[in-house]
């Protein structure tokens, strides 16, 4: 019996490993594809962000525009564009920009009014791409830094503060005299006045670019960014060639059912099952030479990745012990394919269509974090979101093996599951 199972393993894997171009095929797809996304995801952690793209159409001359505008132009995050108010809105429209900020005309003026009073205030119109609503937020914090900061040096430290003030102080003294002034905002004004006068007095500070700089708002606290991981620093094409090598051997499992499907078409299967062998022997076979067929491009893909894309092992064991349980769930869903297809063409169209789902939901495109909160909680019953997970587990997370026993113990149950069902499929329809 031993014999017999080992010839089928065999022959199977002389007939996949015979076929150089689908080897080929399937060993250069997951690579294409994985250093596409790992790109898209941070690749190996040394590229620096892109810019943002920002058009900014400048109206207003004053000097709060002006420095507004420069302090857009030193932001290290952005790209400042200046252009004409129909160019912004056409390239906008177009999809050729994310952002166009318009500084209007007498913005400034109208800001440093608006900082006293609870009047209007003035609008900066901002145009953006309906595709791109996260950009806009990153752009529109920046742009209110720019504005406090420029805004209150100006008003408590310029020229345009100080005359600001006195006009305002003027037109209070006079309202009071007739009794209709504010007494409290008087006092407030002529206090902020009188702190003009001392900042002014002082020699002004050299600021960052080497600049006078006037007092003014600005933010209250700096960040300090730690990346913290168990393992080697982020790698994304750690986690595209692990989503990739899911996805392709998945295709391969479920080629490797069609196949049964096609022999039993052809009359083979039923002269397998006429020799001296079991249903069982045929199915197990069946499975553990798919596995096999499994480990092998999963090593070679990430012999690849290693190599070429500069993705750690942090551990090697759990790394083995993730791959061969995802190896035999492949296998088993090989098979449940093949119980379940009536013909190759049908259980091709369903099948793929399952693997799709079963990848996209499994974290394999994108990282399933980015999911909304219900579909992470219902991801926890998809196979293949625990195989992505694990190999991120031993790969850039550097987790132990208490990282990459939970994932195999859940796609053994699936291959076990799979594997089940379609051995009783198979002995009912006998």
């Amino acid at each position: 019996m031993m014999t017999a199972f080992f010839a089928l393993v065999r022959k199977d894997l002389i007939l996949y490993l015979g076929d150089k171009r689908a080897l080929l095929i399937n060993l250069m797809l997951p690579i294409v594809l994985a250093a596409f996304f790992g790109s898209l995801f941070g690749g190996s952690g040394d590229s620096k962000t892109g810019k943002i793209d920002v058009g900014l159409v400048l109206q207003d001359s004053s000097p709060v525009g002006v420095k507004i505008a420069d302090g857009l132009k030193a932001d290290a995050t952005l790209r400042i564009i200046e252009l004409p108010l129909e160019e912004a809105q056409a390239r906008v429209r177009s999809g050729k920009l994310t952002v166009a900020v318009v500084i209007p005309q007498g913005f400034g003026d109208a800001a440093g009014k608006a900082l006293f009073s609870a009047g209007n205030k003035p609008e900066i119109p901002v145009f953006y791409d309906p595709s791109q609503s996260t950009t806009l937020a990153m752009v529109k914090g920046m742009l209110t830094q720019q504005v406090m900061q420029i805004v209150s040096a100006e008003m408590f430290g310029g020229d345009t503060g100080a005359k600001f003030m006195d006009t305002s102080l003027l037109e209070l003294e006079q309202e009071t005299a007739k009794g209709k002034g504010n007494p409290e905002l008087r006092d407030m004004l002529a206090s902020v006045r009188k702190f003009q006068k001392t900042e002014q007095a002082k020699p002004a500070q050299d600021g960052a670019d080497g600049a006078k700089a006037k007092p003014g708002l600005s933010m209250p606290f700096a960040t300090k960014d730690e990346a913290l991981s168990s393992g080697p620093k982020y790698n994304g094409y750690a986690h595209s060639f692990a989503g990739m090598s899911v996805q392709f051997i998945l295709f391969m499992g479920v080629d490797m059912g069609i196949g049964i499907l096609l022999a039993r078409r052809m009359g083979i299967w039923s002269r397998l099952l006429a020799a001296p062998v079991s249903l069982t022997t045929v199915l197990l076979a069946r499975a553990i030479s798919a596995a096999v067929i499994a480990s092998g491009l999963l090593v070679a893909i990430f012999l690849c990745a290693m190599l070429i894309f500069k993705v750690q092992i942090a551990n090697p064991l759990g790394f083995v012990g993730v791959g061969l349980c995802f190896a035999l769930m492949t296998a088993g869903f090989g098979l449940l394919i093949a119980a379940f297809g009536k013909t190759p063409e049908a259980a091709r169209g369903i099948a793929v269509f399952a693997t799709l789902i079963m990848v996209m939901l499994g974290g394999a495109w994108v990282p399933s974090f980015v999911f909304p909160a219900w579909m992470q909680l219902l991801t926890i019953a998809i196979p293949t979101r625990w195989a992505v997970d694990g190999f991120d587990a031993v790969t850039w997370r550097g987790l132990g093996m208490e990282g990459a026993l939970g994932p195999m113990a859940v796609q053994l149950a699936f291959a076990a599951v799979f594997a089940g069902l379609a051995i009783w499929k198979f002995r009912r329809d006998q």
